[in-house]
């Protein structure tokens, strides 16, 4: 993959999302290929196809043009399926006697010009019993209302399995987020405590999730001001474990768009933004993210929650196109559980000088990890 690939692949992608850029001009058959290739990689097929029709003055060859529209109209009916599985899944959990959030995912999507571009994933849901339980009975409550009904549900940390559906992967965490560093952690677990029974009572409608009568369902999402916090502390801890790509960007590249241009007090009182992100040593990485954006997206400094960082933005999109979309594409999980576990290691001493405090803890973490779930399965 040349600089010269990446530079048209970025061009594309930024005229996809209405930024003010041109289409790139004179694609080859080849170069088409090699877009489309990197659109897969990064989970990004139907943002760019999105692009495509806005345009009519180059356009793929006609066998990858169909083989496009036809991934494209796959990506928009399953973010209807996946609509209507979150609404499902969030009135079946009321009924239950628990408040529930749905996190990333379809709540992001809502955020998006078009949210039927967005490539979706599994379902990941924040779950509460009713009577607002701390973490650890949480946690027991959640673990024997799924066990009652699947009795071999994978745990762990963050999360428990619950394989509710045939069609989509749901996870029902007990925590939203969590940190390497055991200080750190403390403080984020602490940080969610506090506002995470809002983001239980914050309603959005998911359009189209019923295709029968056209009628909208309604879940709970993080609010905006929480998810700047939450979301980027998700992206520091996927890019500590395999690895994030593109699509988690451009989430967070809507994300602080709607934040901005509706004025959220989160964004405009910058510095107690700011004070929060290193209070949470989040600060390092949310400059790295801001880099990414810029160079990538095109976000303006207007919508910047920190100053960027071009020494850990680069490397942060370095991760980013060698890895794909959650690193799928690294090579990193098509090893042994045991193989996996001192390359990870030897992967996360590379970022120690950039990010000390979780790149040093990461590995700690995973072995209390590991011993954790054996402890709790």
């Amino acid at each position: 993959m040349t600089k010269s690939t990446i530079s048209i692949f970025f061009q594309f992608l930024r005229y996809s999302i209405e930024a003010s850029e041109e289409f790139p001009s004179g694609l080859s058959p080849e170069m088409w290929d090699e877009m489309y290739k990197m659109a897969q990689q990064q989970s990004l097929l139907g943002v760019l196809f999105y692009g495509i029709q806005r345009q009519s003055q180059s356009q793929p060859p006609r066998n990858l043009l169909l083989k496009w529209y036809a991934i494209s109209e796959q990506i928009r009916q399953r973010n209807v399926e996946m609509n209507k599985r979150c609404v499902e899944l969030t009135e079946m959990l009321k009924k239950d006697s628990f408040e529930s959030c749905i996190l990333k995912g379809q709540g992001n999507a809502v955020l998006y010009p078009n949210p039927y571009t967005r490539q979706p994933g599994d379902i990941d849901v924040f779950v509460m019993p009713v009577g607002n339980l701390a973490i650890n009975q949480r946690r027991k409550v959640v673990m024997e209302y799924v066990r009652s009904k699947f009795p071999d549900a994978k745990i762990r940390y963050q999360h428990i399995d619950f394989p509710i559906y045939k069609d989509v992967d749901v996870e029902m965490h007990f925590i939203p987020t969590a940190k390497n560093n055991p200080v750190y952690n403390h403080r984020i677990q602490r940080w969610v405590e506090e506002r995470i029974a809002e983001q239980c009572r914050h309603l959005v409608i998911l359009s189209n999730t019923n295709e029968t009568n056209g009628t909208a369902g309604m879940v709970c999402v993080p609010t905006i001001e929480f998810n700047i916090i939450y979301q980027l502390s998700h992206l520091m801890h996927h890019f500590f474990d395999e690895g994030v790509g593109l699509r988690q960007m451009m989430d967070y590249y809507y994300l602080l768009r709607k934040a901005k241009d509706d004025n959220r007090p989160q964004t405009t009182d910058n510095g107690g933004l700011i004070a929060t992100l290193k209070y949470l040593n989040l600060y390092q990485f949310a400059g790295a993210v801001m880099w990414v954006l810029h160079e990538v997206f095109g976000l303006e400094e207007d919508y910047y929650i920190a100053p960027p960082d071009e020494w850990r933005g680069k490397l942060l999109l370095d991760e980013i196109l060698k890895g794909g979309n959650f690193g799928h594409y690294s090579g990193l999980t098509n090893h042994s559980t045991g193989t996996k576990y001192f390359l990870k290691i030897k992967r996360n001493m590379r970022f120690v000088r950039a990010y000390p405090a979780e790149a040093l803890c990461e590995p700690l973490f995973r072995t209390w990890h590991f011993f954790w779930r054996i402890f709790h399965r």
